[in-house]
């Protein structure tokens, strides 16, 4: 379960908070931001270890577009 107050997010924890596969972002990670993909969400590095800053990644899924409804599809 997410601890709601967590500040700095674990990848695994990112992954369920941004509703993406671990998969995704180490890719994204590893490859950085490519014509025709999702761009990869901002983390940071302590150490060795990778984590995700939570207003980061609230930033990064308001950039998308919000799609009220499909059009031209019937």
């Amino acid at each position: 379960m997410l601890n709601n107050r967590k500040r700095a997010l674990s990848e695994i924890e990112a992954s369920e908070y941004i509703s993406m596969s671990r998969s995704f972002l180490r890719q994204a990670r590893m490859e950085g931001n490519r014509d025709n993909r999702t761009p990869a969400p901002p983390f940071i590095k302590i150490g060795r270890s990778v984590r995700y800053l939570r207003d980061d990644l609230d930033a990064w899924l308001e950039g998308f577009s919000k799609l009220s409804h499909l059009t031209g599809s019937r």
